[in-house]
């Protein structure tokens, strides 16, 4: 049987555990999406960790929606992450940078120009986004024309060669939460009647394309997806996630990837984003390493991995109150309760000052 606390094998590199950090985005960058020294001191705190994927970093301009979110699109900003890696690596970590495009969930405050977010198709989402001066409605979308979705795989291919040249030892696509990419794979975002909507095999083919680019500038042992099938996060539905996801899960197979990543989130709320169904048919339809995520405790992650339901654990808000979780874990310690009031502020509190055990 594995053991969370066992090492893996990670494409080059070899992980001292199983524990991940997952990506938590902090709003700690500079307005000009340049990671600070305070993130480098974040990141190298929680380098204990088998593996850490930084917090979503927007591949272009276009990709930004949050206010203070980092970007890997201009050499200040590499040198920015340069610092970070650095110091993971120093302290003997591993960790690979998510890229990120946020689609339709965006406002025009945020964007080049005022210009509109992009999406698949022109669909209003529910909710408010946050921006320098305040929340405000989201906005409908312009659609993307099919001749700008090869600018759209070359962002993400510079992107990639961008964190290698930080230090990351690899990236993560995320293909998950809402974002460009799974606005373009789910059937109620994606309302296109061009080669990129439709069937499954056309939705996702902009996933697919950005994958391949990725994989040939830096390697397939380097490169992750995530996905979360069952989420309802950012007005998320599919008619059949099942199928859906089952069919990208066996495309993605092709690549020889590190990792895919597959979070949960979305099982406390059944059947919002489209019917529900067994997470761990994915499992068993993939045929590489394996990751999980949302919502487990140290029990529950033990049993998944001893039990082969993943080959890797990532575990949220818990590694932002517990600089020092997977010790914790191992130690079966008392652990830090996070205080959401003060996920998204800015500043050291309730980022790089919460407790270790030493």
């Amino acid at each position: 049987m594995s053991d969370l606390f066992s090492p893996l094998p990670l494409g080059a590199h070899t992980l001292k555990n199983r524990i991940v950090m997952a990506p938590l985005t902090r709003c700690r960058a500079t307005r000009d999406a340049v990671p600070t020294a305070l993130m480098a001191d974040y990141y190298g705190q929680r380098a204990g960790a088998g593996l850490i994927l930084s917090e979503a970093t927007c591949i272009s301009p276009q990709g930004l929606g949050y206010p203070m979110t980092p970007g890997i699109w201009n050499g200040e900003q590499v040198a920015g992450w340069e610092r970070v890696t650095r110091t993971v690596h120093d302290r003997g970590g591993r960790i690979f940078c998510q890229l990120w495009h946020v689609g339709r969930i965006s406002h025009p405050d945020l964007q080049p120009g005022g210009a509109l977010p992009v999406a698949p198709s022109a669909l209003k989402p529910t909710g408010e986004v946050h921006t320098y001066t305040g929340p405000k409605p989201y906005v409908t979308p312009r659609a993307l024309d099919t001749s700008e979705l090869p600018d759209i795989v070359h962002q993400y291919r510079v992107a990639a060669l961008n964190a290698i040249a930080a230090g990351f030892d690899g990236v993560e696509v995320h293909g998950a939460n809402g974002y460009l990419l799974d606005e373009f794979l789910r059937d109620g975002s994606n309302h296109r009647n061009d080669r990129y909507g439709g069937s499954v095999e056309n939705r996702a083919r902009l996933l697919l394309e950005v994958v391949e680019a990725v994989c040939q500038a830096v390697g397939p042992g380097r490169v992750g997806v995530r996905l979360s099938p069952i989420q309802p996060f950012n007005d998320m539905q599919d008619s059949d996630p099942e199928t859906t996801f089952s069919r990208v899960v066996e495309w993605l197979n092709a690549f020889g990837l590190a990792y895919l990543h597959v979070t949960r989130l979305g099982m406390d709320n059944p059947g919002a984003a489209g019917p529900m169904f067994d997470l761990h048919g994915l499992r068993q339809l993939w045929k590489g390493v394996y990751m999980t995520n949302h919502a487990y405790t140290r029990d529950t992650a033990l049993a998944t991995v001893a039990e082969g339901k993943a080959d890797l654990v990532a575990f949220g808000a818990l590694y932002i109150a517990n600089p020092d979780l997977d010790r914790r874990l191992a130690q079966n310690t008392p652990l830090n309760t996070p205080d959401p009031a003060t996920f998204y502020i800015g500043g050291e509190k309730g980022y790089t000052d919460y407790p270790s055990l030493a």
